[in-house]
């Protein structure tokens, strides 16, 4: 079996998607002819199936309790990547803290994005080694168990067949790499939920906070269709003896669920109330109105992360009921230097035009986005909107967007607006035509609310990219500025980094 990057990435592509898994969780119509059939509880079964695969790879809660690591585990909804981001860049700031890991997801150019050394992807080189180590474990453990194979699994026992689901092996891998390469601070986001969440198997020895960022709803065929329940499989982070961080929730029944739910883990609760007159740190890289309160959130999760390494603080900050314009430079730095990609990220191409790009893909996040791309433009801008979104209701989440981007003339301000789908190319002759509903109801209800903007629909990326070309040097030649908002989809998000952003993926 070859070594190489891209065989690494050949077999991590063989694994069973998280759609996939996901989709498990869907219940067919039923039919009026048929007996439903009694579903496992597959939320049940999810910890103790991830704890079997840890073991098989060398590791247990208990062997990883007795390592140097020390993790920050965070769950939620909205902002969950962006405290990630702004926690670890605060520790890298601390000596005693390093070396920083974090683990987060989705990636948006490369999957070595989920695995972060100091605030950078993992190397190709590293990731090779390590993808394979975890690789045979996993293979030498189902021959010696003597796993019943598959039909079909053609490699045996080295093959995909013998190993966990994508977002599993991932974190698995994440773990491996924390420990091999002596990272003292991870800062490990959740994937889906938290209770029964893969990232959920680190012990409460090595966890000094756990966070449970702005809720919201989402994934409800696994987590539930309330907040309140959505809530309840959130604060499953929440560790006997650790400090739960949360801001305080302006809904009764969310505030209620989580404080339960910290009696019922035993864990002390910590409740971060937004600081009157703070509106962040200048000159952050994660920009948004709503990174104010992600920022006041990770300041509380790092200060307490870094006592707990024996980091002391002095003056107001070192004290209980310290004031945000008390931190250190440090934390001033961190929060200004921590970066994600496909979050509030601006960039500037060489044809002048800028770009704003956001994968946000939720109502509350999207209404977010359409808040900070109104901020950062002018009436004498060119603005262009670049949407999709393929596996949810573009109708509602076109609404949101719309509705966080306008104005008090109630307009978004958008002078073109362009759906399309993530291929970068047009289907070829023998291929048949794709499908473009979902464009067609995404723009439908983005007329609706803003009337004659001139809208246009592609099947592929690249001839949207030529318009907005376009778009750019008209916008020149009358002395304008072309801004274009990217958003709607991770995937879309992507696609697009890689055309303008000349980086190694």
């Amino acid at each position: 079996m070859s070594r190489t990057y891209d065989a690494a990435l050949h077999r991590l592509a063989q694994l069973q998607s998280n759609r996939a898994i996901t989709s498990l969780f869907i219940s067919p119509p039923p039919s009026s002819t048929s007996t439903p059939d009694k579903k496992p509880n597959l939320n049940a079964l999810a910890i103790p199936e991830m704890l079997s695969w840890l073991a098989r790879a060398g590791y247990t809660p208990s062997s990883l309790s007795t390592t140097p690591l020390r993790c920050v585990h965070i769950a939620g909804t909205k902002g969950k990547g962006s405290v990630t981001a702004l926690v670890a860049s605060i520790l890298q700031q601390y000596p005693p803290a390093g070396p920083v890991g974090a683990y987060t997801s989705p990636h948006v150019l490369s999957v070595r994005e989920r695995i972060l050394l100091d605030g950078s992807p993992i190397s190709r080189e590293l990731f090779t080694r390590y993808f394979f180590e975890v690789w045979d474990r996993l293979s030498s453990a189902a021959r010696e168990a003597g796993d019943t194979l598959p039909p079909g699994a053609e490699e045996g026992y080295d093959g995909p067949e013998t190993k966990p689901f994508y977002f599993r092996f991932l974190t698995i891998l994440a773990v491996h790499v924390f420990v091999s390469e002596g990272v003292r601070s991870a800062v490990v986001e959740c994937g889906i939920g938290g209770e029964y969440d893969a990232t959920n198997v680190l012990p409460k020895e090595i966890v000094t906070a756990s966070v449970v960022t702005r809720l919201g709803v989402d994934h409800v065929a696994m987590l539930g269709g309330t907040v309140e329940e959505i809530a309840w499989h959130k604060s499953g982070v929440w560790k006997e003896g650790v400090k739960g961080f949360t801001g305080l929730d302006e809904r009764e029944g969310v505030r209620r669920v989580l404080r339960d739910r910290a009696e019922e883990k035993g864990a002390v609760l910590v409740e971060v109330e937004g600081e009157e007159g703070w509106e962040g740190v200048e000159g952050a890289r994660l920009q948004g109105p709503f990174q104010r309160e992600n920022m006041g959130l990770a300041v509380a999760v790092a200060r307490e992360h870094l006592g707990k390494l024996g980091v002391r603080f002095e003056g107001e900050f070192g004290r209980e009921g310290y004031k945000l314009g008390e931190m250190p430079e440090e934390f001033k730095r961190g929060l200004r230097e921590a970066a994600l990609r496909g979050r509030c990220e601006r960039l500037v191409g060489e044809d002048g035009v800028e770009w704003f790009v956001d994968g946000a893909h939720t109502e509350d996040s999207l209404a977010g986005v359409g808040q900070w791309f109104a901020g950062q433009t002018g009436e004498d801008d060119v603005r262009v909107l670049l949407f999709n979104q393929q596996e949810r209701d573009p109708a509602v989440l076109m609404k949101a967007l719309l509705d966080g981007a306008k104005d008090s003339s109630e307009s978004s301000g958008f002078t073109h607006a362009i759906f399309s789908r993530n291929e970068n190319e047009a289907p070829g002759k023998d291929e048949p035509a794709r499908d473009l509903s979902v464009q067609e109801k995404a723009r439908e209800t983005f007329l609706a609310s803003e009337g004659s903007v001139t809208t246009t629909i592609y099947d592929a990326l690249q001839p949207a990219l030529e318009e907005i070309k376009s778009f750019a040097a008209e916008a020149k030649k009358a002395g304008k500025t072309c801004k274009v908002l990217v958003t709607g989809s991770f995937h879309l998000v992507g696609a697009v980094l890689k055309k303008i952003d000349n980086v190694e993926y």
